[in-house]
């Protein structure tokens, strides 16, 4: 009965308004990202990251040593969707609590998903070189936000997720995709136009949101532990699906947007609407 009693517990808390800061929206559409502590309690993360944990090993399928991958590959295990594979899963990833957060920083009447993924950087996995998510979106709105969770506390030694404060207004970069070229492009570009950056620790339950043009970046995991995180890709209910501009776009559209014709917004069935006033 306890069990029951606290997993009920636990879905309410998923889907109770979290208080938002007074500036915490302001500073979001300044600089393109935010930082929230107190957004999940120990218990959620503990539960939900268990059953997160148990699916990426079970659906990885990159097993080569770390010294025959490349950046990319050493930066983290990445798993897609996995609302789609497990029901608890997707009790994670449908929190109302976490969709009204990115629905009220960006300032419209919803949001979708666009998709979920879990990014696990192992021990002595590598960097993760800058870059701005929504290079590999066919979206046409940049009222795109993700919301980082690590599921547990992230020191330095971690490789914590770091922004350049500010730089979602920018073009430069726009056609990269991560790898060592856009580390180092784009580590001199930030630099010489003088974004600051901000490279800081997670406590449990610190998430944080950055816009889909946002560049970021990780450092590698040096600590003995995986770096485990969990995010959400949240885009504006009412966006519109452009013409792909790049192979990762033609690949995105066919697979997390169901192929939908350009110019239509997203289905419902792959890409609900998870709050919406």
């Amino acid at each position: 009965m306890e069990t029951l009693v606290n997993k009920q517990w636990l879905l309410n808390e998923l889907n109770t308004p979290y208080e938002l800061p007074g500036n915490a929206i302001a500073f979001y559409q300044k600089n393109g990202y935010v930082k929230l502590k107190h957004v999940l309690s120990e218990d959620v993360l503990a539960y939900y990251g268990d059953i997160i944990t148990e699916l990426v090993f079970r659906l990885n399928t990159l097993i080569k040593p770390m010294e025959e991958r490349t950046t990319y590959e050493r930066a983290f295990l990445q798993i897609m969707n996995l609302w789609r594979e497990d029901e608890q899963a997707k009790e994670f990833v449908f929190s109302k609590r976490l969709a009204k957060i990115a629905t009220d920083l960006m300032g419209v009447e919803g949001v979708r998903l666009y998709h979920d993924q879990a990014l696990y950087k192992e021990p002595s996995g590598g960097i993760t070189p800058w870059h701005a998510d929504q290079f590999y979106w066919p979206l046409a709105s940049p009222n795109t936000v993700t919301v980082w969770i690590p599921l547990q506390e992230t020191p330095m030694e971690m490789g914590p997720l770091a922004f350049a404060e500010g730089s979602q207004h920018v073009e430069i970069g726009r056609d990269i995709e991560i790898s060592d070229e856009s580390e180092a492009i784009l580590a001199q570009a930030l630099q010489r136009q003088n974004f600051p950056l901000n490279d800081t620790p997670f406590d449990l339950g610190e998430v944080s949101y950055h816009a889909g043009w946002t560049f970021h970046r990780a450092g590698p995991n040096v600590s003995g532990k995986p770096r485990k995180v969990m995010t959400m890709i949240y885009m504006d209910k009412d966006q519109t699906i452009m013409q792909p501009r790049n192979s990762y776009q033609i690949a995105d559209h066919a697979t997390w947007l169901n192929s939908v014709p350009v110019g239509q917004k997203p289905q419902d069935e792959l890409n609900p609407v998870l709050f919406s006033y």
